[in-house]
């Protein structure tokens, strides 16, 4: 039986992504065909996801504070340094995902509308350029954790593998049998491929991820990845009943 291939990740120097541009054509272009493998993850910023969608707004037309207000799911409140907290597609995160680093004329940067679809399309127009078969798109941002210092890679959309890996039933080392562990697959590789991508002005928004062990298949969905409120260890708090 073949050896599984080596857990690695490959950031991509790019040139400069402009808004509106094509991505696929982007990463076609930006990425060495030699680097194209079959059960290949790629990592892609959600930032050109983005740009590429128009999903921009002019600085000088809003507040930020009315943007992240408009966007959020949930609006959780402020916290230090004047942070909005907020909730967008399921992601616990600051400012609904607005962003302004990185932007050529200071506008504002939201997430895609619809990450997901985002992801499949991609998924979709790579495969028939790249000719394979098993080939998983990952859309990533960056994010904090409380009483952690410091960002780490989260998963915001994923198409083309399995995001979460089921544990339950299978035995540890002693032979006890796993009641609750699901290996949450999707935010693992994320975090990965962030680190390799950088957070300021690497140029490298993306990543390939080899011998990711996932399960390649059809699929990509939040469903995949959520879980209710009311099932969360910090669902409460988050949401506290009244």
């Amino acid at each position: 039986m073949a050896a599984e291939p080596e857990f690695r990740v490959v950031p991509i120097r790019t040139a400069v992504f402009r808004a509106e541009e094509d991505l696929a054509a982007f990463v076609v272009r930006s990425v060495p065909r030699e680097r194209v493998a079959e059960k290949m993850v790629l990592a892609i910023t959600s930032k050109i996801v983005s740009l590429a969608e128009g999903a921009v707004v002019a600085r000088e037309s809003t507040t930020k504070g009315d943007l992240i207000r408009r966007e959020a799911e949930a609006y959780l409140g402020e916290t230090l340094y004047g942070v909005s907290l907020t909730i967008k597609h399921g992601l616990l995160i600051p400012s609904a995902g607005i962003d302004e680093s990185n932007s050529v004329d200071g506008s504002y940067i939201l997430f895609p509308k619809d990450p997901y679809a985002s992801a499949k399309r991609l998924r979709e127009a790579l495969k028939e350029a790249w000719g394979i078969k098993e080939l998983g798109v990952l859309v990533t941002d960056s994010h904090t954790q409380p009483l952690r210092k410091g960002v780490t890679g989260i998963g915001l959309s994923h198409y083309g593998f399995r995001a979460t890996r089921n544990l339950v039933g299978e035995k540890d080392l002693f032979g006890r049998e796993i009641k609750m562990t699901h290996v949450n697959v999707m935010d693992s590789l994320a975090v990965a491929a962030v680190y390799a991508m950088g957070e300021v002005a690497e140029c490298q928004p993306l990543a390939i991820v080899y011998g990711s062990g996932a399960e390649f298949a059809e699929t990509g969905s939040g469903a995949e990845i959520a879980i209710a409120p009311e099932e969360d260890l910090y669902g409460s708090l988050l949401f506290p009943r009244k």
